[in-house]
């Protein structure tokens, strides 16, 4: 239930502060006071579509806030448990929501940022608002399902599980028409996947080949210079250069002179032994280069292999690969895509045998929603047609008509037809082609009357839901928004007395000049205040006794008009209760 709502700088509002009570709030005044102007700017704290036009002139930005209070048994407390948004020790849920003049919201939930979108999944939960829009939705067919299908809980699983079903038939549509389409293309594919494939099996590519053709490639091209290097190298160890003798010998005249004087002196036996060593060391290291010269030999045509070797690689890393890695996983994915092409019929003939087996699990629950439409319609038709007689429309008849058709829609395969005949003797016809404004307006109350005692909403607006009626009819219209008032919190703007006059609550709007600036003021009325409006409202004079008096009868009878509904409304709790 809504308790407040706080209007700061939205339109022609400077400030305003708005308590509600738990039954009928109804909200009057002249036209063009502002009465839409603050259910427009509820409907923004609730999620709707704001802009910074609303901004009052002269002002940086709005701020809207309403502050409910939400039974634990509201579904809403399931969405802000979701969203980490706390309540209040009182069950309060405050919402406000800011705009500046360069467009930035501030949206908090009990002081928590959230995000527009998940302002109006609240908003949806907490009221229901019914205007003019709503009014014209009933010309449009496509509407019709969503008021059966919200009428009866027995429809929301079985549409669910048909939706779940549709949504899978739809990817396994999806996944066959791309199988189908791409026939050229998969044709292509699979010549140029065979021809790469066997490409690099041809070439029997192996981990590390590169590096290894690289070294004796490099080896094979440097042969003569490596053999030319080591003679050189064995000469100089033996012959030396032209003015002198070679290394080895050098060292063997060393050794012996060491030799010779060793025995004189002790301390030089370890500089003979290194020189023992090194004697020797580089002896045979020296036989060594010698055997290592004699059997190298330079191979052309052994250079020539491994330069077409190297060549096919380059050739496959240009193509598949920056390395013998790369072009063998390349070479693993093609395969495998190889083979699913291979395998097309097979694909195809499983994605038909789940299409088929979809659509035939999803014809059986549509039959399923079908059956449950029908059953729901004619008693949705049936409890609308009681409101409609209550509102001065005995004779009217409303038939809901479900009509099956061909293929699966997300909603079905069902379309509803609703049929209207205001008067006997007149075939029902489609109620956009005959339905007059008035006519409009009390189907939409009967509506609305009927699906109030089958959602958790608790608070519903109605904005001028007396389009086009007067007389009694509007007495008859004021009954039903009463009786409604018992049942649920109701805002009800309007501009007829017979539905003011059942007000639990009496707001009354007005326009002001002030200097320069215009300005709405909201107040609610006390009960002199009630009965100089009332007085207003049937085209009188507020400063007419004779007005103000016909006024307190009006406000009496719809006093104990309401008293009884109550009473009423008490004894069927405490039936059901026992």
């Amino acid at each position: 239930m809504l308790k407040s709502l706080h209007v700061i700088n939205f339109a022609l509002i400077e400030e305003a502060q708005i308590d509600f009570v738990a039954g009928l709030n109804i909200l009057t005044g002249e036209t063009g006071a502002g009465k839409s102007i603050l259910i427009d700017a509820f409907n923004s704290v609730l999620g709707g579509r704001s802009s910074v036009d609303t901004i009052r002139s002269g002002c940086d930005y709005f701020r809207v806030e309403a502050v409910f209070d939400i039974p634990s048994s509201n579904p809403v407390t399931c969405l802000l448990e979701e969203q980490g948004i706390p309540l209040e020790d009182d069950s309060q849920l405050i919402l406000s929501r800011r705009l500046s003049i360069h467009g930035k919201n501030i949206i908090l939930a009990n002081g928590c940022n959230v995000p527009l979108s998940t302002l109006r999944k609240i908003g949806a939960f907490l009221v229901d608002m019914h205007g003019q829009h709503e009014n014209q939705a009933l010309l449009h067919p496509e509407f019709y399902l969503t008021l059966v299908d919200s009428h009866s809980p027995a429809i929301k699983p079985i549409l669910a599980s048909y939706q779940g079903l549709y949504q899978e038939w739809q990817e396994v549509k999806k996944q066959l028409a791309a199988t189908e389409d791409n026939a050229r293309e998969r044709a292509q594919r699979l010549d140029m996947l065979t021809w790469q494939t066997q490409e690099i099996a041809m070439a029997n590519l192996r981990i590390g080949e590169e590096e290894m053709l690289k070294q004796e490639i490099s080896f094979l091209t440097n042969a003569e210079k490596i053999t030319h290097s080591i003679q050189r190298i064995h000469a100089l160890f033996f012959e030396g250069r032209p003015d002198n003798n070679g290394v080895i010998a050098d060292l063997a005249d060393i050794r012996r002179e060491l030799e010779s004087i060793v025995r004189f002196d002790d301390h030089l036996q370890a500089q003979l032994t290194a020189i023992g060593d090194a004697y020797y060391q580089l002896e045979e290291t020296s036989a060594n280069l010698r055997d290592y010269a004699e059997t190298t030999d330079f191979d052309p045509e052994r250079l020539s292999q491994l330069q077409e070797r190297m060549d096919i690689i380059y050739k496959l890393k240009k193509k598949y690969g920056s390395s013998e890695e790369e072009i063998l996983e390349y070479y693993r994915l093609a395969l495998k895509e190889l083979t699913d092409i291979s395998n097309h019929e097979e694909r195809m003939e499983k994605i038909l045998n789940t299409k088929n087996v979809l659509e035939a699990r999803l014809a059986a629950k549509a039959d399923e929603l079908h059956r449950a439409r029908c059953q729901t319609a004619e008693d949705m038709a049936k409890s609308v047609c009681s409101h409609l007689t209550d509102m001065s429309m005995p004779n009217a008849i409303l038939a809901a008509k479900v009509i099956p058709t061909n293929g699966f829609s997300p909603t079905g395969s069902d379309e509803l037809a609703l049929l209207f005949s205001a008067n006997p003797g007149e075939e029902p016809k489609p109620l956009q082609k005959i339905a007059s404004g008035g006519e409009l307006s009390r189907i939409a109350l009967a509506i609305k009357s009927v699906s109030a005692k089958r959602d958790d909403v608790g608070t519903m607006v109605f904005d001028e839901i007396d389009t086009g009626i007067g007389g009694q009819t509007a007495l008859k219209v004021g009954e039903k928004i009463g009786k409604l008032g018992c049942e649920k919190q109701v805002l009800c703007i309007t501009h007829l007395p017979h539905i003011a006059c059942m007000a639990d609550s009496h707001i009354y709007i007005e326009k002001t000049i002030d200097g320069e600036r215009t300005q709405t003021i909201v107040r609610t009325l006390d009960h002199q205040s009630r009965l100089t409006e009332l007085a207003r409202m049937m085209g009188g004079d507020g400063s007419n006794q004779l007005a103000v008096d016909n006024a307190e009868q009006l406000l009496i009878a719809a006093q104990a008009k309401k008293e009884c509904w109550k009473s009423e409304a008490q004894d069927c709790a405490c039936t059901n209760g026992g």
